[in-house]
């Protein structure tokens, strides 16, 4: 490394070091999220949406209690009555609330598994989105570099030509290369602002710095390393699959509710009834009417409804349990998927290093040719574009590895902020 280049990469360090100082970490963008999300907000109002509905099924089957008040007009002498009413009933043998009750439950048990799944899913794209914006960032340095770099050719290759040691034809083909670069550039300066407005979608306020993966990153593969057990624990405690289940468990519950239409329903009443006014009786006037009784219902006949009600329901089961079904699928695919995902990201990272460091060696070898004139201006230029293209591919590859890893604990149920606090560790320290 030249002393001119080993100043510049000082000063730089210099530049940036305050604002590394001051950038934010993933967990730092990752509690922003969780205080903003509208998503995790919709899934938390639906869970106390359901757990309202238990609250309203359970009083169904508590006492219900009501008065009421009537005045009266005689038809003949105009005399006015007087009545209040008292209504008190408890309901002793309702088999039909009490699965409605069940499946309520059930429901709600299904809503807060969706809530855990949508807090999993906040940290699957909160990472996303964080690593989204660190791409592009590689992504525009390495067209910014290419940009610089073949300036500098241009620069060079015009001396050069003026110098006679060249042809026009290398002055050409260098601002061909600078041309072309700056329009890479622009492209990857719009696709970082895009990624910072996605991330910005999330956290609800525009992104500061982010602090990126530290230079040194091991390619560990996945523990533990058997893709059988990364789907075997996906399903048992994948969440959105705990929602599917508990929810045809509510649609068993639901055919029994329908089913339970049929049966007789059982009650105590406690009545009273005070009457007072000129068109009441004087014996009658001001006494309390109290009747404590059972009342059996017995439902016989309800114009099909019944009947309908429970084949609705056994659809709905039936549709259920595809539905768990199709989920269960999905959930094998997705993690099989990101299982060799993270497989393939250990074998790229590797691959990708060994690739910058022969470009490296390439670029220094094909300079010297240059010098000496065994190398062709078109030879540098190629060996510049392939070198960075080599730093971008490794920088990319980093990214896809750590963000495979966070995928494949989603599916397997396992995502929180303890994972996004071990991804925090690899990061630059400011």
């Amino acid at each position: 490394m030249s002393l001119r280049h080993r100043a510049q990469c000082l000063l730089a360090a210099a530049l940036c070091a305050p604002l590394l100082a001051s950038a934010e970490d993933l967990l730092e963008v990752y509690a922003q999220a969780r205080a903003s999300d509208p998503m995790l907000a919709i899934a938390a109002s639906l869970r106390g949406e359901h757990g309202e509905r238990v609250t309203q099924a359970r009083a169904a089957l508590l006492p219900q209690w009501s008065l009421g008040a009537a005045e009266l007009r005689g038809p003949q002498n105009g005399g006015r009555e007087h009545q209040l009413t008292s209504s008190l009933s408890q309901v002793l043998v309702d088999l039909g609330r009490l699965r409605q009750w069940d499946a309520a439950q059930s429901l709600l048990s299904a809503e807060e598994a969706r809530l855990r799944a949508a807090e999993q899913a906040l940290c699957a794209r909160v990472a996303g989105a964080y690593f989204g914006v660190l791409s592009a960032q590689a992504s525009l340095g390495t067209a910014q570099a290419n940009e610089d770099a073949f300036a500098q050719q241009v620069g060079q290759a015009q001396s050069r030509f003026e110098s006679g040691i060249s042809a026009a034809v290398d002055v050409e083909q260098a601002r061909t290369y600078h041309a072309l670069s700056q329009g890479a550039t622009v492209q990857a300066r719009e696709a970082l602002a895009d990624a910072r407005e996605a991330l910005a979608q999330i956290t609800g306020r525009t992104p500061g710095v982010l602090r990126p993966l530290a230079a040194e990153l091991q390619a560990l593969p996945p523990e533990p390393l058997a893709a059988e057990a990364w789907v075997n624990q996906a399903l048992l405690a994948n969440p959105q699959l705990q929602a599917s289940r508990y929810g045809l468990t509510a649609s068993e519950q639901r055919i029994e509710a329908a089913r339970a239409a049929h049966l007789p329903t059982l009650s105590l009443g406690l009545d009273s009834e005070r009457r007072s006014g000129s068109a009441v009786a004087p014996q009658d006037a001001g006494r309390a009417n109290t009747t404590l009784g059972l009342r059996l219902s017995i439902p016989l006949f309800a114009g099909g409804a019944t009947e309908s009600l429970k084949r609705q329901a056994v659809h709905q089961r039936d549709a259920a349990r595809e539905g768990l079904e199709s989920a269960r699928r999905a959930l094998v695919r997705e993690t099989q998927g990101q299982y060799q995902a993270v497989m393939s990201g250990v074998a790229l990272m590797r691959s990708t290093r060994a690739a910058v460091d022969a470009a490296t060696r390439a670029l220094a070898s094909t300079r010297t040719g240059q010098a000496l004139g065994t190398r062709t201006m078109t030879d540098l230029l190629l060996a510049i574009q392939s070198q960075t293209a080599a730093q971008n591919a490794h920088e990319q590859a980093r990214h896809r590895y750590v963000l495979a890893k966070l995928l494949l604990q989603q599916a397997a149920g396992a995502l929180g902020e303890a994972e996004l606090s071990a991804v925090n560790l690899l990061l630059k320290d400011s």
